[in-house]
């Protein structure tokens, strides 16, 4: 690619597309955003990197990102900078929970994403990523998730989510079920990678009082819904919860300068100062971005935003609920998923998809697959966007979806 602006990039011949990947949601304002670049620009002529060292860049920061808390829980968290990518964020809660519990398994939920590290790749669903991998971390526990368009128990969907929960509840609850008390649960509560599938409130909830009342620090992976990306700072504030431990880190500076950080309840805050290091934890130029960038979230009023282009993307793609290619739509805030049906012409569905990515991106939109056999077409869009562009994209990706059913019924 030549450039990029805003919510547009430029390939080296001169052609412009709709970016709706933005750096697989990296890009929370979009490419180049002015304030931003400026904001690094300015930190890089001061001090650029700086370990665990006290900095006005990091201070500001920090206190950024805790005064987007929820009121009631901005007064006992902790922040742990660890190294610059999720998956070492999730590493770090890990080792958190396990000192401070004393406690050594991890129960997690099947399709989930935590990353490609060997602990986060470990408690991770897509077993494919793990195949080639020998002896992978110990101790993790797979749960069904509250996928109810793919119900892992194949119940009703008026009944699976109740279900789920139940299931997890008996395991963790029976004295003979074989499972100890994990060190943590951790869960989305959108699975990105997974297909974006929101988490039914009541299943959030019961999760939620079950490792309360059994000691169970609660971890939630935000990694890619956090920052603003589902309409709230953080999408666990729209289940009503409070989680123990968050994990964030993608959008935190809102350019794609990596950094992570692992905010957790006080109580858990036993492990001696040195746990979990990384060399490029103080990366003074995110932080700079990142103060900025909640800034500009507050000040433009981005999550409101977020959540008007969210009904607008739902009022647009509306029409699939009854398209034979179509499975679901789901999405929250600006995060969606178009979930297709397998075609009649012998394609995989994993074809389908890719054949609707293909049309889109020479039509002129970046869209990301992912979900079962990457059978979902995903839109991660900057949280700026226009109207305009949003409905220039929706246009060109219904037109896609239409072309590759409409040439895959011919084939058939």
């Amino acid at each position: 690619m030549a450039d990029a602006s805003g919510s547009h990039i430029r390939d080296l011949d001169g052609n412009v597309f709709i970016d709706f990947l933005a750096g697989a949601g990296v890009l929370s304002l979009g490419h180049n955003h002015p304030e931003l670049v400026a904001a690094a620009t300015a930190q890089m002529g001061v001090f650029t990197h700086g370990l665990d060292m006290p900095t006005p860049a990091k201070d500001a920061f920090t206190e950024a990102q805790l005064s987007m808390l929820p009121a009631s829980m901005r007064d006992r968290m902790k922040i742990q900078f660890c190294g610059p990518t999720g998956a070492n964020a999730v590493d770090a809660a890990l080792k958190l929970c396990k000192t401070a519990t004393g406690r050594g398994d991890v129960v997690s939920f099947q399709g989930g994403f935590h990353g490609s590290s060997h602990a986060a790749m470990a408690m991770t669903g897509n077993v494919s990523q793990k195949r080639p991998i020998a002896n992978g971390m110990p101790g993790v526990h797979f749960f069904p998730f509250s996928s109810c368009s793919r119900c892992p128990l194949a119940l009703d969907p008026q009944t699976c989510q109740t279900n789920c929960v139940s299931f997890l509840e008996r395991a963790l609850r029976d004295p003979n079920g074989g499972l100890t008390l994990p060190a943590a649960v951790i869960m989305e509560m959108v699975q990105g990678e997974g297909g974006v599938i929101p988490a039914r409130k009541e299943f959030v909830q019961r999760v939620r009082e079950l490792t309360r009342e059994l000691g169970i620090p609660l971890v939630v992976d935000e990694v890619q819904t956090g920052c603003g990306r589902t309409g709230s700072w953080f999408a666990f504030e729209q289940y009503d919860i409070e989680p123990d431990v968050i994990i964030a880190s993608k959008a935190l500076s809102g350019m794609g300068l990596p950094v992570a950080i692992v905010i957790y309840d006080e109580k858990l805050d036993v492990w001696n100062p040195g746990a979990h290091t990384g060399t490029f934890r103080g990366n003074q130029l995110a932080f700079a971005a990142g103060a900025k960038a909640v800034e500009i979230v507050r000040r433009d009023d981005v999550l409101g935003n977020v959540r008007e282009r969210s009904e607008q993307i739902g009022a647009r793609l509306a029409g699939l609920a009854s398209h034979p290619a179509v499975l679901e739509v789901r999405g929250r805030g600006l995060m969606w998923g178009i979930e297709l049906n397998a075609p009649a012409d012998g394609r995989s569905i994993t074809e389908l998809a890719e054949d609707v990515q293909a049309r889109a991106l020479r039509s002129g939109l970046i869209v990301e697959l992912g979900g079962r056999d990457d059978c979902v077409v995903r839109m991660l869009p900057p949280l700026n966007v226009t109207a305009e562009v949003v409905d220039i994209a929706c246009s060109i990706l219904l037109h896609a979806i239409e072309g590759a059913y409409v040439g895959a019924a011919r084939a058939a």
